[in-house]
């Protein structure tokens, strides 16, 4: 009997452009502060503009993060067009993760000591999440809270009400997810409809 055709890897460049351009243009982060300022009546978060826009350069930066986690995740456990889909060998997800870091590197101009960063970053990410991941089970309602998106947030955007910034920061997490699920089918469409 032979064997089922493998499919092909999700194209990295098209989804590395796709998820920055999409990430900037919902402004999920500018979203998130500006909702916790007012729910939590913390306006001294924005008075300073320098430090307002650093705040959001580094929340950004953590967005960007985990999207990148929950992008390679999506791609490791197989194509959404499959009624059932299998996961990519861990050879398959090592060239797509590496290819997707060149393009993310490309499109947003890094230079090397950037680029490292980013990845011992997002090491981190991807250690404490096999490490937090448990018996495969559907997502509790509060399964976000145990993320390094959720606690490295909370601590950047304002530590001294921690748990406040925890849950606002979930809540974008649940966002990033949403929208990076979308970006992969979305890409992935065009992707099909582009071939002869």
């Amino acid at each position: 009997m032979p064997s089922a055709a493998k499919s092909p890897l999700p194209d990295a460049n098209s989804l590395a452009a796709e998820l920055i351009r999409v990430l900037s243009q919902e402004r999920i982060i500018q979203r998130f502060v500006d909702s916790y300022v007012v729910e939590n009546s913390r306006h001294a978060l924005q008075v300073h503009a320098s430090l307002y826009r650093d705040l959001l350069t580094l929340l950004q930066r953590e967005a960007l993060l985990a999207a990148t986690v929950s992008l390679i995740a999506q791609v490791s456990a197989g194509p959404a067009t499959a009624k059932k889909p299998a996961p990519l060998t861990r050879k398959d997800v090592t060239h797509f993760r590496k290819k997707f870091l060149l393009a993310l590197v490309r499109e947003k101009q890094w230079n090397a000591g950037v680029a490292l960063d980013f990845q011992q970053d997002l090491q981190i990410y991807e250690d404490v999440l096999s490490h937090n991941a448990g018996p495969k089970r559907g997502r509790k309602p509060f399964g976000s809270m145990h993320h390094p998106f959720v606690d490295r947030c909370a601590f950047v955007l304002d530590s001294s009400f921690m748990e406040k910034a925890r849950v606002a920061a979930a809540r974008a997490l649940t966002t990033i997810e949403e929208l990076t699920a979308a970006v992969l089918e979305r890409t992935a469409r065009l992707n099909q409809t582009a071939r002869p």
